[in-house]
């Protein structure tokens, strides 16, 4: 199986240090959706794994959470292509859950998921913790320097982290690979 796990905010639409509330807030980054439908189209499975604070801080519901994930797999379904499974952390930061990113919770459950090990698998993210949480499950750590990608270039990187523009030209390096 040809397994892509995508961190969501930052990656695949815009972020925003006052959080992403509400369907009309979650914009895609250009060239995101057509990414993954693309990605799809040739046989990528392409799974989500995302930090939600902002459930618990009250910010936004489950169900707008839903909602933002449902226009997302509808807009790359109305490009041919379809969205995996999408998990989330509902949790604050010290919660102390075992699936906030760094720690590898959530990538472990898409693994499971998908019947699948992790060694080798790209995440693309744009943080640290994106980055960390591949490097816990044996994932390859791929930035994009999109979201928060440039300040975390001035970051100490895991070793071997693959950095990229964005979303779409990671999507072009594994189709025409």
């Amino acid at each position: 199986m040809k397994l892509l796990i995508l961190d969501r905010d930052g990656v695949i639409n815009q972020d925003s240090d006052a959080y992403i509330k509400s369907v009309e807030e979650w914009v895609p980054i250009p060239g995101s959706i057509t990414a993954i439908a693309d990605l799809s189209k040739a046989g990528w499975t392409v799974a989500v794994a995302t930090n939600q604070s902002g459930i618990a801080r009250g910010y936004y519901s489950l169900a707008t959470l839903d909602a933002m994930h449902q226009r997302l797999r509808d807009l790359v379904v109305a490009q041919g292509g379809e969205v995996g499974l999408i998990v989330y952390c509902p949790h604050g930061p010290a919660e102390g859950c075992a699936c906030r990113k760094p720690r590898p919770g959530m990538l472990e459950t898409i693994a499971a998921h998908y019947a699948t090990h992790l060694d080798g698998v790209w995440f693309v993210g744009d943080s640290l913790g994106d980055l960390q949480a591949a490097q816990a499950t044996g994932a390859q750590p791929v930035l994009v320097k999109t979201g928060k990608g440039i300040n975390t270039l001035g970051k100490p990187l895991p070793a071997g982290t693959l950095i990229f523009e964005d979303l779409a030209s990671v999507a072009q390096s594994l189709i025409h690979h």
